[in-house]
């Protein structure tokens, strides 16, 4: 059935609905155990165990699995018992597991909480009563009670309507209200916008008050439809994920080849084939950076934190370092560079007489405001001084000047009480109302100028067309108003009788003004790379005009209208779409045309939204930002961040906060690799020199978590350096390793590697350097063990910043000094008892020994230290 084809009788009959005294509540129990509840299907969340074992398909995580495995049978075969080392590897294996797990499970109810917050209710009656309930409680054959400002939660068949006007354009991308009629039977195959006895969920009632039966809840409705083919697409991967699976790759190789060669040298010098095996798979331990993953996942979930804070809900964690290199914004207008609140900024009445309201007000554009509030079907609302104003947004803009300039929308009927109207229509594009006053009568007509203008006979109608050329190029939404006395009640409340013969009283010039912080941020995104796109539902001229006060575009060239867009072929659109910085007039078509074009230019796009018809878009941009306030539940669903104050300057804060996540990601590869890359060669040269491996694997493994996962969890914390949105956004296809980042990695290695072979030859082959601790191999590895260790820690200093340590104040990221001081102190500890010495395979050295190991320790700082010593950029310590 298609309740948009029958009568009304005939939907009630069907649905089994009653308009006097609503569903009982046993028939409502019924409908939903057969129909389920008003609400989108979600998509299948996998379980715990699944995203445990998931987590373990990692490349990195099978070779430490792999390596726990022989470790195991290793120890079982030898008979020596120690189980230790395989022990360790696998608590390692599944603390990474759990970490990640807790981190997306901690997103996962952030979203739910948004949700929460977004839930609806509706008005219905029910068991002879008018009840508010939550809208996922809503069944077929509800009837909705319906009034101005209703969200409509399912979607239904009007019975009774009284100048019911609803707002479609989450749905149809129409922003003109539209104006429904119970008695309308539609035709088959009938558009959306043209069943006008039907509601949408999605939709608004801006006017009027009906009554409605609901014919289709959750996946069933209209947006439902939308909702359900936007589940079933694939999400592509984003520019993170793409630059850490490379980096996976690389590492991989790296290990398996560096194992393969140690392995290869072993053989070659007769060692035991499986002592050699066991020192190859510590060298492939070593080579993988173990918090690597949950350090990224924490930097992730950081930013997901602060952006929280500052308005914006990230949906996908990796969608955090996406915006670090979005360098193309598509915006909406209206709500998002704009206040969406249309203020009345003009009054002109005769002559060359044009008040700006901004500035004052006059007697005669105050009698102008006045009687066209009287032409309005607003309601005012006053909660505790608190003034609420709802319907027709060009309504409330005239009717929220008068209130606000001492007068009521109240006692102005009380004054002129109503008699008759004739209702807007998009046809007429006019509304005339009738009121008594004193012994005569007066019709007011308020409408478009050029509509209204053969219906003027009195009044400065030339000057009137001069003042409305020049507010439409100020992007002024005009409003004619006309009147004409009656001395006796008109008989005839028709468009026939009323509006003609009329007198010109003025016009008025409203406009939706810019966010304040609008222009300041597009002004910061430019400076940071970033073009900013307007795509709005306006006119040219209005678009236009907004863009160039916010400093979108400087040349009318710079605007197209969608007509001219549908004109052009994709090649045409892909030269053309750099010059481009308006799109006016456009559909959730030439949107999608319009993202997709800028990324076959190799941009990476941000796009916003809040309509059904913006899903689609938000789903093809790189990073789709929802509005949360304004936003429909499908917008919300296809986005991968939530706009909670609907606010443009949000998005190039987190924009911001994105290149600072992706910062300190590069400060943690940075900080991990130089340490895992020093190992392989470490262990590579001390072979090819005769030495032996200078670690176990258990030593490897505490290294690399301790001595770099506890500073490392603390570096996502590190606030970004100053000028970050001084550069250039990050491209699309540039390697996690670009811009000097494997020199460094290299540099430190190589550091790294010096000073500990050196610390391993002392404590192996030096015996004069203590008396009662003679050299041997065993306390060489100590020696090895305790530089790496130290080093490592303390270069935490070095990548948190391109400036000297002795000018960064600690205090500004205190978890880093304290995670550095407590892994220090582990590792001290662990070198010290007896219990864990023999644990880790090491053995008391001497006090000579101990100063020997932390002096190398502090040569990397000193190496970074000169290297810096020229040039180190401010840090900027308020967080972004």
């Amino acid at each position: 059935m298609k309740p948009y084809k029958e009568t009304g009788d005939t939907v009630i009959s069907e649905f089994d609905a009653n308009l006097e005294s609503g569903l009982s509540q046993s028939q409502v129990d019924e409908k939903i155990k057969n129909n389920g509840k008003n609400k989108f299907e979600e998509a299948p969340k996998e379980s715990l165990v699944k995203k445990f074992f998931h987590s373990l398909t990692d490349f990195t995580t099978i070779i430490l699995l792999v390596a726990a495995v022989i470790s195991l049978y290793t120890a079982i075969a030898t008979d020596h018992g120690d189980y230790f080392e395989s022990f360790l590897i696998i608590a390692i294996v599944v603390i990474n597991s759990v970490l990640a797990i807790v981190q997306e499970g901690n997103a996962e109810k952030a979203l739910s909480a948004l949700q929460d917050m977004n839930k609806q209710t509706a008005s219905v009656l029910r068991n002879g009563k008018q009840q508010e309930v939550d809208a996922e409680d809503l069944v077929p054959g509800d009837t909705l009670l319906l009034e101005s400002g209703s969200m409509i939660t399912a979607d239904a068949r009007i019975i009774e309507a009284s100048q019911l006007r609803v707002e479609e354009s989450a749905l149809t991308g129409e922003s003109e209200p539209v104006m429904k009629d119970p008695e309308y039977v539609g035709e088959e195959d009938a558009a959306l916008g043209d069943r006008i006895n039907m509601l949408y969920k999605g939709s608004t009632v801006v006017n009027g008050r009906g009554k409605a039966i609901v014919t289709a809840t959750g996946m069933q409705t209209e947006m439902g439809k939308i909702a359900g083919l936007l589940n079933d697409d694939e999400n592509q991967k984003t520019p993170l994920q793409k630059r850490l699976n490379q980096l996976g790759k690389r590492i991989s190789l790296i290990a398996l080849a560096a194992a393969a060669f140690v392995f290869f040298i072993g053989a070659m010098q007769g060692e035991p084939m499986l002592d050699m095996f066991i020192t190859s798979i510590s060298l492939a331990v070593a080579a993988v950076p173990e918090t690597l993953t949950v350090i990224v996942t924490l930097t992730l979930a950081f930013g997901v934190q602060k952006m929280a804070k500052k308005n914006a809900i990230i949906r996908k964690l990796p969608a955090v370092e996406t915006l670090g290199s979005a360098n193309v914004i598509c915006s909406d207008k209206t709500g998002t560079l704009t206040q969406n609140k249309m203020r009345v900024r003009r009054v002109w009445t005769h002559g060359d007489s044009v008040v700006d309201t901004e500035e004052g007000m006059t007697d005669e554009a105050m009698e102008v405001l006045t009687t066209a509030a009287l032409c309005t079907d607003v309601i005012v609302e006053n909660d505790d001084n608190e003034l609420e104003i709802k319907g027709n947004p060009t309504e409330v803009a005239i009717v929220r000047a008068v209130e606000e300039n001492y007068h009521t929308k109240r006692e102005l009927e009380e004054k002129y009480p109503r008699i008759g109207e004739i209702p807007f229509d998009s046809e007429r594009k006019m509304m005339t109302t009738v009121h008594k006053r004193g012994k005569k009568y007066i019709s007011i007509t308020k409408g478009a100028f050029d509509v209204l203008l053969p219906k003027f006979h009195y009044g400065d109608v030339d000057q009137a067309a001069i003042v409305n050329d020049r507010f439409g190029k100020k992007a002024l939404r005009v409003i004619a108003v006309g009147y004409a006395i009656h001395d006796e009640e008109p008989k005839e409340i028709t468009s026939a009788a009323l509006e003609k013969n009329l007198r010109l009283m003025g016009l008025i010039g409203m406009i939706d003004p810019p966010r304040p912080e609008s222009k300041e941020a597009i002004a910061r995104a430019k400076k940071a790379g970033i073009k900013t796109v307007m795509i709005t539902g306006d006119h040219v001229v209005t678009a236009g005009a907004i863009a160039k006060e916010l400093g979108i575009m400087k040349s009318r060239k710079e605007a197209i209208s969608g007509a001219q867009l549908q004109k052009m072929t994709d090649d045409e659109l892909d030269g053309k779409v750099k010059e481009l910085s308006v799109y006016a007039r456009v559909t959730p078509e030439d949107k999608i045309r319009i993202v997709k074009s800028w990324q076959r230019t190799g941009a990476v796009v941000a796009m916003t939204g809040d309509g059904v018809n913006d899903a689609p878009a938000l789903k093809a941009s790189d990073v789709g930002c929802a509005m949360g306030i304004t936003g429909t539940d499908v917008a919300k669903g296809a986005a991968d961040m939530v706009l909670t104050d609907d606010n443009f300057a949000t998005i190039v804060d987190a924009v911001a906060r994105g290149r600072s996540v992706y910062q300190g990601i590069r400060k943690a590869i940075n900080f991990l690799l130089s340490c895992n890359i020093s190992e392989i060669f470490i262990v590579v040269i001390a072979m090819l020199l005769g030495w032996g491996a200078p670690f176990t694997a258990v030593q490897l493994l505490f290294v690399n978590v301790v001595a770099d996962g506890l500073p490392g969890f603390a570096l996502g914390r590190e606030p970004a350096e100053a000028g970050i949105m001084d550069e250039k956004p990050i491209p699309r296809d540039e390697g996690i390793f670009a811009r000097g980042l494997w020199q460094k990695i290299g540099l430190n290695a190589g550091v790294f590697t010096i000073v500990t072979l050196i610390g391993f030859y002392i404590g192996a082959f030096v015996n004069n350097v203590s008396y009662f601790t003679p050299a041997s191999f065993e306390v060489g590895q100590t020696v090895a063990f305790l530089v790496l260790a130290y080093s490592s820690i303390l270069h935490v200093f070095n990548v948190r910043s391109s400036k000297s340590i002795f000018k960064i104040d600690l205090a500004t990221n205190k978890s880093l000094a304290e995670m550095a001081w407590l892994a220090i102190g582990i590792t001290t500890l662990i070198a010290l008892i007896p219990k864990t010495q023999e644990l880790f395979y090491l053995v008391p050295i001497s006090m000579n020994h101990w100063v020997i190991a932390i002096f190398l320790s502090i040569v990397p700082i000193i190496v970074n230290e000169l290297i810096k010593f020229h040039k180190a950029p401010e840090v900027d310590t308020e967080t972004i």
